[in-house]
């Protein structure tokens, strides 16, 4: 019988490489350019506020990227969804390459939109893609997915650091085309390799069936809102503007401490299924052997353990320790619980999602997630310039507490 490479090409574990090569791509162009943005409109002038305020449609357009992304994967597949997300983020990078006298506010929230709308196909398309391709034996399921989402959120920091060093060595212009160029090679690459039947589901998914049937799904999606509220609304806005009006670090040091956690959360993530035990322990009993992934009842226990961080934080500004040791020590501590949490959330999704049309569920849940992040960036910054920083971290604590009573009935 012949050889047939073109197959190999097609095994799961080859899509799966396919698949994580692009999201990384994509992610760390994504870190990149919010590093960019911040850093270029803040020298041209713009205010806190302005620079706030361009990435409103990002998070907006997400929500309705997650909704609407998932019901068009299942009709079209997950390959195309992919494929588009990359694309439009290659149109919102060369948007920016305009004369700066054209970039406005208007203007560049356009340009944030589209990012947020391709950031939203990708994530959604490389979730989904895993649960045809990796078998849920033995907790394979979940360490895929425990490194799939760490690799992506470690990343993200790399993009950050990415971001600053190319706007000081190659400029904002030259930055753009260098990732604009990066990811056409990436998406050529995609298109050639990628399984077009990715993702297409049997049926052919109504309007409505976007909106989960399933009460588990529902509320483990109740739970995504709520949690990432929780740390949105003392991260986003109140966490770093407190760092410099208060402390008085620089922007390297805040833009530095922001990107290291972000990249030691990723790596907390993808080494979760270690620490909740995925199975894998050379001895185990006979009781333990159902145990090897996490359930409704994991989510419930990181949760409350969770809750208590963001109020010792809180506790301990107000007796007067030591700021920057307390928030150092305490953001370290609320990252690494805070990362197991939404591995094992991003675990159970993928897991309890339908076989066919999976996408229909994954995107239901992200919309969830981005929903979540929005109201706790607008939190943020109001709850902080109302009451200060200790009340976000009081809300925090608030906003984990009903996502670990939603996750509890799981």
């Amino acid at each position: 019988m012949g050889h047939n490479p073109s197959h190999k090409l097609h095994m799961p574990l080859a899509q799966y490489l396919v698949i994580t090569a692009s999201y990384w791509a994509f992610t760390l162009t994504d870190g990149a350019l919010r590093m960019l943005v911040v850093l270029f409109f803040h020298q041209l002038g713009f205010s806190p506020l302005e620079v706030a305020m361009l990435f409103v449609l990002y998070e907006f357009f997400g929500v309705l990227t997650n909704l609407f992304g998932g019901w068009l994967a299942s009709r079209i597949g997950l390959n195309l969804t992919m494929h588009f997300g990359l694309a439009l983020q290659i149109l919102s990078l060369v948007m920016l390459l305009v004369d700066p006298a054209l970039l406005t506010v208007a203007y560049v929230m356009v340009a944030q939109a589209l990012s947020g709308i391709a950031k939203d196909l990708n994530k959604m398309s490389a979730k989904s893609s895993i649960k045809g391709l990796v078998s849920d034996e033995d907790g394979g399921l979940y360490r895929w997915v425990a490194r799939l989402t760490g690799s992506k959120n470690a990343l993200k920091g790399v993009g950050f650091f990415l971001g600053g060093a190319l706007l000081a060595s190659v400029g904002f212009r030259g930055a753009l085309v260098g990732m604009a160029a990066m990811l056409t090679i990436v998406l050529t690459v995609s298109v050639l390799l990628l399984d077009r039947k990715l993702g297409v589901a049997s049926f052919k998914p109504k309007f409505r069936d976007m909106f989960s049937s399933s009460n588990a799904i529902n509320r483990l999606s109740a739970a995504r809102f709520f949690l990432f509220s929780a740390r949105d609304v003392w991260f986003v806005v109140a966490l770093p503007v407190y760092l410099q009006s208060q402390l008085g670090w620089s922007h390297v040091a805040v833009g530095t401490m922001l990107a290291g956690w972000v990249i030691a959360y990723g790596g907390v993530q993808a080494i979760a299924p270690r620490i909740t035990g995925d199975g894998r322990s050379r001895i185990m009993r006979p009781d333990e052997r159902d145990r090897k992934a996490p359930t409704g009842k994991s989510a419930f226990g990181w949760a409350a353990l969770l809750c208590l961080l963001p109020a010792l934080i809180s506790a301990a500004l107000m007796l007067g320790w030591h700021p920057d040791t307390v928030l150092i020590i305490g953001l370290l501590a609320f990252g690494a619980v805070f990362a197991i949490n939404s591995s094992v959330h991003s675990y159970l999704i993928v897991s309890w999602a339908r076989q066919d049309g999976v996408s229909l569920d994954v995107g239901f849940y992200y919309m969830a997630n981005a929903a979540g992040r929005l109201m706790g960036t607008v939190l943020s910054g109001l709850v902080y310039q109302t009451w200060g920083l200790e009340t976000c971290l009081l809300a925090s604590t608030v906003l984990v507490a009903v996502s670990a009573l939603l996750a509890r009935r799981l």
